[in-house]
């Protein structure tokens, strides 16, 4: 490994003041050998290193002093001089500490001394009355304490001044504090100096205790006790004020019970004190009145919950929890502040505070653990795992392990580990792992679903306690389900660190209870088998995440297992080599050796050597279908574990031949693998190098004349050098003008790293390769050509390349230059927007030479431009850039003048925003703050900005028009100029506040003569007809206008707020370092405010909000106060102004506020992150009550724009956690806004409820509206967001009120989809216990009321809002009372709503009853059998006395989810027999067996044909199982014969039936060809047996579209050896007629799908009866050839061009690969002309799957390859 070069460390030195060294230079003597002479040479020495060396050499002559001398003059004058260098240094300076350490072992004679003069000093400092020097003195005495025995020593001497000191210091900085209220970067500063003081005095009383012996100090009359007091009150000031910071309150908080136990007497009553402080129960009589009078608020006042919560904290850092030191009070006190922290969790919502009050709890946990270990048993029974604490504790964990806060999520998962410990500290020597609480935890946990990512830690921490046994004993398929998980990155490392804790538990108990022998191959078959089966068959994303999280702790924990799993990949790497879609036994292979040489496990030469890996299996991996594959083998090669591992040919060979092939990757995450492992290689290239370098120099004489050793490196070297420069060729090669956009990133990114690594850095004379020697002029050129490409990434890359080699360029030729200079000036003027980029680019790569000047200076002079001479003092790339910017300044001058005149022939010629973006980027790499021609900037930023407002009032007027998008007609002819000037006045923006009350209409007076709009100009200057340079006329369209100004309105923004962040800032009108002035910032600031509040094209306001930013963030660390308030002055003032909303303001209404709430977002954001956020605060609260107005005002315009604030306030990602407590109050305005008569204001109301769901459950990543993903729980949701629990319920309530009105009369209350939408999205958690006081019951009564709504929609979305109020096991019981409530057949008055509202209710909480991972038992049986009795109870809804078809569905699907649970839990029993006996009757009396006499027009005749379809099929499914159809069960008895059920249902008249069945077969023909079903257990076959006659009449009749393309689906899934032998008897045709008929599909259907299916069956057919021999089939092959080659033509549809893929790849072994050419040559040439044209499909599916024929083809060679072989060893033998 190379040695990295040191980081230098600075050291300022110490310098002394005149007088004090005119002192010391007394004492001095001539030879410099005595203390002073010494000490005089290190005051004077201006390096502190130095003067370190020399601080020791001075304490070491102090050391050898004796006794007398310690007393002369010279010694105390050293000493005092020595004291004033350790109070002048600064805290952080490293000599400070070296001082320290080195006095700390003087002699006891000389320290006495040394203190007199620290103590001196001391005072002097102490002294201090400059409020700015406090902070430097608390430093000081900080130091003071910190292991410095003459600091400490002289801090007690002091320790009255310094408690007074301290008490002032408090008093003044907050004084001062108050007075610097609105300036945040003071208050910051004192804020911490205060926070320093604080601890300053805690220190003192920890440290310094001497003091504190004895009881004189406790006299009310002695100077310690009267400014502890003082200090006490000033810390319970701090403590109450919430107007500090968070962390001086907490400090305060703590000092305060510190002050307080030092102080309190008796010691032994402190913890009742601190008790009743909490739980505000204190008696001021009781308490010394010392307390009270210092802390008196505290005992008197009601405490913020802040307050409570720092006393907690204090409490629980300061007192003395070990040893049970506190004794019984001590107990009740813990017990008393977990019932404070507790009840403070559901009211601290600010992020800061949730944080401090998780860390907090964390901090009791470990309090509590350490009392137990001497405490009474009644505190164990308090603490048990029953106890009421215990179970807070846990509903807390499960309530904030998924936190959007990861400080809170990480403390939780600690809580609960300590929880487990403190149950464990409880018990009294029993057994843990049969503990029932324990048992109960793991039972609990396991029951959750997977998703949840608080499940794993705390899992872990149940492994720990109870072993993992214990949890494999419940279900052995765990480690399975946790790698399946792993698919999902955002839980593959949760799950990866749970199985780690599992596997390394469980190898330690198996290594304790049985031989190696035995319990490896134990281990191995539940850990490693599940691994290997995933790698080999996983989904690509699953199999990455198990790859990366944990392959290699598995490795770690068990090295020996690579061998195990190397061996049986091995065994079938050739036959399994992977797809697109899976890795097979090859990629698994790759996978495992590159993980094991990465973390050492292996050696590249060991993996070569042992035979594990062949090179053509790395080469096969190399050019693998399965991206990662690719990139496994390559990592292979590039990953070592030591970075100087020496390269072998093989490597350097593989490598060459990978970038051959895979530079072109489509895919954006592979290329950028690739490049990151080619610069590992590099790296280590590099590193070995230098190595190697090194071994030779450092050779002997002896070694030297080994010439083996030494041929050996010099010749590693030339092969290092000759594979770089070939890789080198080929990526240059690479780069050929039209290569794709990814073989040019990964080229030029490649070509980058090798720059990068292999220059040659300050003091390495050697470099093992040097890019600059690879470049002549062509490849510079082809590097300057890369400008051109409309990937502005690309022309980054090669910019940057250009830039690391431009020193070696030579381009002085002025030609070129002038060319090149040309080129880009031209390009800054196309209508091309890319172009303009280019052009900033090649701009900026021509400023760094120096014959651009003279090139600048020729055109300036034509351009009568002041210009710059070369012998002016400056850099080139400064003179450069100024040129450059001079001569482009002057150009768009003039075109701003010319589009003055004519907008349209300025957007048609020379848009102007390409010259303002090279003037951005030429500025852009220039430093700004280091510039030498400081006039000549200033007067070009001047011009820059007034250029930039006189653009900016071009074309303003389009992007702030009531209707950018469509200004300009889009007729050419010019009788339309003198229109287009009248549509131009009538887009003025007009769209003022009286939008929503006044219509706008176009009357007769608003059109204007043209002649005085144009004031007489020729009317060639506005016709859209704009002649060209070359005669040619170009038409210009509306597009082209505004693409012209909103893209210039947006070069504008971005170099404004570019010139305000970069450039320095010229706070007095005489200084010469600024370039901008105060004024001109204030300028560019109301420039900004004035576009983003009145343009309405998004992309113009969007852009200028980008430039806005760049300023706000500049003013808010301004030091100019007049400017650092600015932010705050237009907040205040926009919010006033939406605020009134007068009549006369030009705020924009429309468009969602247009870009008044980017400016509000960048005013917000501009807010110090540290800092109180009070601005933010003081928004939301404005916006908040704006949003909500309490009364109905006439003006809805505040309320709109409030709403679309929030929402962008809601999205701003950078606000995090501050924007989380004003959530519940936006979910109340959107509701609310939901009920308002005006459409804008329930607009708005919508967008915001849709971004707050967003913020609140995630952004959605999936399409299951249902998926737990997106969802949490209710108690965790009313947990974090408690204000919207009373507020749901209240408007749920209302919105109930509405719903089964006794008329029957539609009324839909407005709120109540946003209500069950937002119940519906949470779920049930077995978690959820009862401690909460936030009830789920009260909302329960109200969902089901809704669901007698007569909207549909409603009563769908109530019953999937009541499942998460439900409690698992009160399920059975309020499923018995839903049924209960359905109506009998006898009623005379049956409300079919009300009955299918419930019954939808009944469907959804059966359906998670039956989906929940409760274990089974009694109760849950005994639960199921109940509703099965109240199911039957009611079962006439499913049968004909019900006349409503779609309650009759409801109850059918509740049926169903019935019967596929008891299916699939094969439950049996004779109390299911009436079950199943009424699921017969259903179906035999049903329309569907009997006839059906209603029309498809009768409401819900389709959905009740379905649903009574699902329950036939579901009957037919559990029928065919082998445990009940070989048994007496009740389904065999009620399905007699499933099979003519099943074709009864395909006959059907309806196509709806017939659909369902058919997906039905099709599903059971698949589970049988998948091996699914055994012969033993023949499952689904029996079902099958006779179709084939059944299947081929409905393919010759069915009409359905689907239908028919299904039947195709199972004809081709079905073997046609039973399929063939019927076609005659069944449709009259021969198998050669049925594949006529079968390829007369696909040119006679219209359906692609039909057609694909159609061209497989055929496709199959025509093997089948190739393979039997039957007939010769000439005709009908020529035949399916042109379909097969039709079928892969380019202008064919993607699934057309899949399906002809997966054709060819099937018949690959017969037809392709065949030696007998049973094709023919011209007709197999023909398939493999489709598999080259397939393989070039634009479509990547359709490439990989036409790659899959070359993996077929190459595995059969393999095969025959391997049988030739083995052949020839038998002939051998």
């Amino acid at each position: 490994m190379v040695l990295k070069k040191k980081k230098e460390i600075q050291v300022d030195a110490f310098v002394l003041e005149c007088q004090e060294l005119e002192t010391l230079q007394s004492f001095a003597d001539a030879e410099d050998q005595n203390l002073a002479s010494l000490l005089l040479h290190c005051v004077q020495l201006s390096d502190g290193i130095h003067q370190i060396y020399c601080i020791k050499q001075i304490v070491t002559l102090l050391k050898k002093m004796d006794r007398n001398s310690a007393c002369s003059p010279m010694i105390k004058c050293c000493l005092d001089i020595v004291g004033v260098m350790y109070f002048s240094l600064g805290a952080k300076n490293p000599l400070k500490k070296v001082l320290a350490s080195s006095l700390n072992g003087l002699p006891e004679h000389i320290t006495t001394e040394a203190v007199h003069s620290f103590v001196r000093c001391l005072k002097e400092e102490l002294k201090t009355t400059d409020l700015s020097l406090y902070r430097k003195v608390m430093d000081n005495l900080a130091s003071c304490m910190e292991n410095f025995s003459l600091g400490k020593a002289s801090i007690n001497n002091l320790f009255k001044e310094v408690l007074q000191f301290l008490q002032k210091s408090l008093v003044e900085i907050q004084e001062e504090n108050r007075k610097l209220s609105g300036n945040s970067i003071a208050e910051t500063r004192l804020m911490h100096d205060l926070l320093m003081a604080i601890k300053v005095s805690m220190m003192l009383l920890q440290k310094v205790q001497e003091n504190f012996q004895g009881s004189l100090w406790k006299k009310p009359s002695s100077l310690v006790w009267q400014s502890m007091c003082g200090l006490v009150k000033s810390f319970t000031n701090f403590l109450m004020d919430g107007g500090l910071l968070p962390t001086v309150q907490t400090t305060s908080g703590l000092a305060v019970i510190l002050f307080t136990k030092t102080m309190f007497e008796p010691v032994e009553k402190l913890p009742c004190l601190v008790s009743d402080l909490l739980l505000h129960s204190v008696n001021c009589a009781s308490v010394p009145e010392w307390f009270v009078s210092s802390c008196g608020s505290l005992c008197t006042e009601e405490l913020s919950d802040s307050v409570l919560l720092f006393l907690c904290h204090g409490a629980l850092a300061m007192l003395e929890w070990k040893n049970g030191s506190m004794g019984e009070n001590g107990e009740k006190l813990l017990l008393d502040i977990a019932l404070v922290l507790l009840s403070l969790a559901s009211q601290l919502k600010e992020s800061n505070m949730a944080v401090s009050l998780s860390r907090i709890l964390a901090i009791w946990t470990n309090s509590a653990l350490d009392v137990l270990e001497s405490s009474s048993q009644n505190l164990k029974c308090s603490l048990n795992g029953n106890s009421n604490t215990t179970g807070k504790l846990l509903e807390y964990v499960y309530t904030h392990w998924e936190h959007p806060l990861d400080a809170v999520r990480h403390q939780a998962k600690l809580i609960f580990k300590n929880i487990v410990r403190i149950h464990q500290a409880t018990l009294k020597g029993s057994v843990v792992k049969s503990d029932p609480f324990l048992s109960m935890l793991t039972e609990s946990l396991l029951s959750l679903e997977w998703h949840v990512k608080g499940k794993y830690a705390s899992l872990g921490s149940l492994v720990e306690c109870v072993g993992v046994e214990n949890i494999l004993t419940v279900d052995r398929t765990i480690p399975a389900q946790i790698l399946d998980v792993m698919s999902d990155q955002t839980l593959a490392p949760y799950a990866s660190d749970l199985l780690e804790t599992m596997f390394i538990n469980h190898k330690s108990h198996l290594i304790s209870a049985f031989q190696k022998t035995i319990w490896i191959n134990h281990w191995h078959d539940t850990w490693v088998s599940p691994l290997l089966l995933i790698l080999c068959e996983g989904n690509p994303d699953q199999t990455t995440y198990v790859i990366d999280y944990y392959l290699p702790k598995l490795l770690k924990c068990s090295p020996d297992s690579l061998s195990y799993m190397i061996k049986i990949l091995q065994a079938s790497a050739d036959a399994n080599i992977g797809s697109c879609n899976t890795r097979g036994a090859l990629g698994a292979l790759m996978a495992c050796l590159r993980t094991a040489r990465a973390h050492g496990h292996l050696q590249f030469r060991d993996i070569m050597r042992d035979g594990l890996l062949s090179t053509g299996c790395v080469k096969q991996g190399l050019v693998h279908q399965h991206n990662q594959v690719r990139i496994d083998a390559l990592g292979l090669l590039c990953e070592t574990h030591r970075s100087t591992e020496i390269l072998t040919m093989e490597e350097m060979q593989l490598v060459q031949f990978f970038i051959t092939y895979n530079l072109n990757s489509q895919s954006p995450a592979v290329r950028q693998q690739i490049c990151s492992l080619l610069k590992k290689l590099f790296c280590r290239i590099q590193e070995s190098s230098q190595v190697l370098y090194k071994l030779e120099q450092s050779k002997t004489k002896q070694e030297l004349i080994k010439e083996s050793a030494k041929w050996d490196h010099f010749a590693t070297l030339q092969q290092y050098k000759d594979f770089i420069s070939s890789i080198c060729d080929k990526l240059f090669e690479a780069l050929f003008p039209g290569s794709s956009h990814p073989t040019r990133f990964s080229s030029l990114t490649i070509l980058g790293s090798i720059a990068e690594i292999f220059s040659a850095p300050e003091g390495q004379t050697q470099a093992v390769f040097q890019l600059a020697q690879e470049i002549d002029s062509t490849r510079v050129q082809t590097l300057i050509q890369c400008f051109a490409s409309t990937f502005e990434e690309v022309k980054v890359l090669a910019f940057e390349l250009l830039m690391k080699l431009h020193d070696m360029l030579d381009l002085q030729d002025s030609e070129n230059l002038h060319l090149l200079f040309q080129a880009a000036m031209d390009l800054s003027i196309s209508t091309k927007p890319y172009d303009c980029v280019t052009a900033s680019y090649l701009l900026n790569f021509l400023i760094h030479h120096k014959g651009l000047l003279n090139v600048c200076l020729k055109y300036q002079q034509v351009a009568h431009t002041f210009q710059i001479y070369e012998d002016m003092s400056a850099s080139t790339m400064e003179k450069n850039t100024l040129a450059v910017i001079k001569y482009l300044l002057a150009n768009l001058e003039r075109e701003i003048f010319q589009a003055e005149k004519s907008l349209l022939q300025a957007a048609a010629s020379f848009p102007m925003y390409g010259r303002v973006h090279c003037i951005t980027g030429a500025l852009q790499q220039l430093p700004l703050n280091n510039l030498t021609l400081m006039t000549e900037w200033r007067q070009m930023v001047a011009k820059l900005i007034l250029m930039s407002y006189r653009l900016s009032s071009v074309v303003s007027p389009i992007v702030q028009s009531s209707s950018p998008e469509g200004l300009i007609p889009m007729d050419t002819d010019s009788e339309t100029a003198g229109r287009l000037q009248m549509i131009l006045h009538e887009i003025q923006p007009r769209d003022t506040n009286d939008y929503f009350t006044q219509a706008k209409i176009l009357k007769e007076h608003h059109r204007v003569d043209f002649e005085k709009l144009t004031d007489n100009e020729p009317v060639e200057n506005v016709c859209p007809e704009i002649t060209g340079k070359e005669s040619q006329t170009c038409d210009v369209t509306a597009q082209m206008v505004l693409v012209c100004c909103w893209r210039s309105m947006k070069e504008i923004s971005l170099l404004l707020g570019m010139l305000c962040k970069l450039l320095p800032l010229q706070t007095v009108s005489e200084s010469s370092d600024g370039l901008i002035t105060v004024e001109q910032v204030k300028d560019i600031g109301d420039y900004f405010k004035h576009h983003l509040l009145q343009s309405r094209h998004r992309g113009a306001f969007e852009l200028a909000y980008t430039g806005f930013v760049m300023l706000t963030e500049i003013l808010s660390r301004c030091t100019s106060e007049s400017l650092r308030t600015l932010p705050q002055q237009w907040l205040y003032n926009v919010l006033e102004e939406i605020k009134t909303c007068d009549p006369s303001s030009k705020l924009c209404a429309t468009r969602r506020s247009a870009g008044i709430p980017f400016y509000i977002q960048a005013l917000l954001a501009s807010e110090p992150k540290k800092s109180k956020t009070s601005l933010l605060k003081i928004t939301m609260n404005e916006l908040i009550s704006l949003a909500v107005p309490v009364n109905e005002s006439p003006n809805i315009i505040p309320q709109v724009h409030s709403l679309n604030i929030l929402r962008a306030l809601f999205r701003d990602t950078r606000f995090g956690e501050n924007i989380i407590p004003y959530i519940a109050d936006g979910i109340q305005a959107t509701i609310l806004g939901f009920t308002s008569p005006v459409w804008a204001v329930r607009n708005s109301s919508t967008l915001l409820f849709s971004t707050l769901i967003t913020r609140i459950f995630g952004v959605k990543r999936g399409k299951d509206e249902n998926s737990k993903k997106n969802r949490m729980t209710g108690r965790e949701f009313f947990s974090r967001f408690p204000a919207l629990y009373p507020f749901l319920l209240q408007q749920l309530e209302v919105a109930a009120r509405t719903m089964d009105s006794e008329t029957g009369e539609l009324k839909l209350h407005p709120s109540l989809f946003l209500l069950l939408l937002i119940l519906g999205k949470l779920y049930p958690s077995p978690m959820d216990g009862t401690y909460s006081a936030l009830s789920m019951a009260p909302f329960v009564p109200f969902i089901m009321r809704c669901g007698h709504s007569p909207v549909y929609r409603s009563r769908e979305m109530a019953g999937r809002a009541l499942v998460p109020f439900v409690m698992i096991n009160q399920i059975p019981h309020t499923v018995q009372s839903l049924l209960a409530g359905l109506p009998e057949c006898t009623n005379p008055c049956i409300r079919q709503n009300s009955v299918h509202g419930l019954l939808l209710q009944v469907f959804h909480l059966l359906g998670s009853y039956l989906e929940s991972k409760h274990r089974v038992n009694s109760d849950r049986q005994q639960g199921l059998v109940d509703i099965i009795t109240c199911i039957k109870a009611k079962v006439w809804l499913a049968k004909r006395q019900n006349p409503c078809l779609v309650t009759r569905a409801a109850y059918l699907d509740v049926l169903v989810v019935l019967s596929d649970y008891l299916g699939k839990s094969r439950r049996k029993g004779i109390e299911l027999f009436g079950f199943w006996e009424e699921i017969g009757s259903i179906i035999s009396d049903s329309e569907l067996m009997t006839g059906i006499h209603y029309f498809s027009a009768v409401p819900g005749f389709t959905q009740y044909l379905q649903s009574i379809t699902k329950l036939v099929i579901s009957v037919l499914s559990v029928a065919a199982d082998p445990d009940f159809s070989n048994s007496n069960s009740p389904v065999a008895e009620q399905i007699m014969n499933p099979p003519s059920m099943v074709v009864h249902l395909l006959q059907s008249d309806f196509h709806e039936v017939r659909l369902l069945m058919l997906e039905a077969v099709l599903l059971w023909w698949k589970q049988v060809n998948s091996k699914q079903a055994t012969v033993e257990k023949r499952g689904p076959l029996s079902l099958l047996s006779d179709l084939e006659v059944t299947l081929l009449r409905m393919a010759m009749k069915e009409k359905h579209p689907e239908c028919f393309c299904k039947v195709l689906e199972i004809l081709h899934c079905m073997d046609l050896r039973n399929v063939l032998p019927r076609t005659e008897d069944s449709i009259k045709m021969t198998p050669k007629e049925f594949l006529n008929w079968a390829m007369n599909i696909i040119n006679a259907s219209d359906s692609i799908k039909i057609q694909s299916v159609a061209l497989q069956l055929a496709s199959k057919l025509v093997t089948h009866l190739v393979q039997s021999c039957q007939e010769f089939m000439e005709s009908e092959m020529r035949q399916w050839v042109q379909l097969v080659t039709s079928c892969c033509g380019d202008e064919q549809q993607t699934d057309i061009r899949l399906a002809a893929a997966e054709v060819l790849r099937n018949i690959t072994p017969l037809f392709l690969t065949n030696q007998k050419l049973i094709l023919g040559l011209s007709r197999t040439l023909a398939m493999w002309k489709c598999v080259v044209l397939l393989l070039q499909s634009e479509e990547l599916i359709v490439r990989d799957t036409a790659a899959d024929v070359i993996r077929v083809a190459q595995s059969q060679s393999n095969i025959s390859n391997k049988t030739g072989d083995e052949a020839g060893m038998e002939i051998k033998k």
